[in-house]
């Protein structure tokens, strides 16, 4: 029998990460939590243990995480933190809840616009970046089913029915990448605050936090899934009209193949992952759903995946990161976003790849 691919792309990073070698960092905490995943599904005890071992030494006996700062109000920093409520259930460690606890009295306490969405990071004011909204919502969610936080879940699904009104194009049907409410940053749009492009990542970002707190959710609260069901509906179906031959998206959205774009792995990973999961939860027609998102992962597949001499893969086309604003000054233009590196093996393109293939192969869900 042929061993999934979603297997061998866990046991490729199993090969070359070990206990001890990774970080509190969003995009690691991607990667474990699709590797507890396909542990659950499969029932590998060898997959659950790595992910234990990745995350063990972060955690101190009291709760503490290694190189976390609370006070730094940075969204990114609570994407990992999602691991943590899965271990605690498997294991009964009593750190990895307080752990949790510890990151969820951040958001708490998050700087908010005034139209009520957290500050993506406290070093970027009055800003609401797609990509926050996925670092820390769904992270909420999973703990308000787990310890309790009812009103939490109400206030994650408005702040990201409000981004969608905030950053909705109108003439492309999908969202920017982020909203300066200040006006303060050269990125932002004078009238309306937006930058002006559509960035593949921060889209993808967006689409996963809708879908994945949907599906935490449809059982108990079903009218605020219907509410995010609507949102990921419409974007979708904007979407897959910038799809292109081969199945892939642009880092550009809505530049199309300007000379100089180019396909990208990451993007093109979360949009195929979130066409996946909304076919399989009826969100979208699923026969149409599932062909759209089986073609982006064979165009992966074909342009970027590669395997090495003993047998393991590398993921390349990834685009290596994207912000806006800082120093030096990232503007938000197209030349910006086509300038960054394009590299290979990065998380942020091999967790939604791996997450894509996990929800294309099992036609299962976990309980994560």
């Amino acid at each position: 029998m042929k061993k999934m691919l979603s297997l061998e792309m866990a046991e490729s990073i199993m090969s070359y990460f070990k206990s001890g070698m990774m970080k509190w960092h969003y995009e690691d905490g991607l990667v474990v939590l699709s590797v507890l995943k396909l542990s659950e599904i499969l029932g590998r005890q060898d997959l659950f243990d790595w992910a234990y071992g990745m995350y063990s030494p972060l955690i101190g006996q009291d709760g503490s995480i290694k190189l976390y700062r609370m006070g730094e109000y940075n969204l990114d920093q609570v994407n990992p933190a999602k691991v943590l409520i899965p271990l605690y259930e498997k294991t009964g460690e009593e750190r990895f809840k307080i752990a949790a606890s510890l990151v969820h009295q951040q958001l708490a306490s998050q700087p908010r616009t005034k139209s009520g969405v957290f500050w993506h990071k406290e070093i970027y004011p009055w800003q609401i970046w797609l990509d926050g909204l996925y670092m820390a919502q769904p992270f909420r969610v999973m703990y308000a089913l787990s310890f309790g936080d009812e009103d939490a879940i109400e206030d994650a699904a408005s702040q990201l029915e409000k981004t969608y009104g905030i950053l909705k194009d109108s003439r492309t049907g999908l969202l920017f990448h982020a909203y300066d409410e200040s006006r303060g940053m050269r990125w932002s749009n004078v009238s309306t605050g937006a930058s002006m492009h559509v960035w593949a990542r921060a889209l993808g970002w967006y689409l996963m936090a809708l879908i994945d707190i949907s599906e935490m959710i449809r059982g108990t609260r079903p009218s605020i899934a219907e509410r995010l069901d609507t949102i990921t509906s419409a974007v979708l179906e904007s979407l897959l009209r910038f799809q292109s031959e081969d199945g892939m998206w642009y880092q550009v959205i809505d530049c199309g193949n300007r000379p100089g774009n180019y396909l990208e792995t990451s993007a093109s990973s979360m949009f195929a992952y979130t066409l996946f999961k909304a076919s399989r939860l009826g969100v979208i027609e699923k026969e149409e759903g599932v062909k759209s998102a089986s073609k982006a992962v064979e165009g992966i597949k074909k342009r970027y995946l590669e395997r090495d001499e003993d047998g393991y893969f590398h993921l390349g086309g990834i685009c290596s990161v994207a912000g806006l604003g800082g120093n030096p000054y990232r503007d938000g233009s197209f030349e910006y976003y086509i300038s960054e590196k394009v590299v290979k093996d990065d998380f942020k393109g091999v967790g939604p790849f791996l997450m894509a293939l996990i929800e294309g192969e099992s036609g299962s869900p976990s309980s994560l």
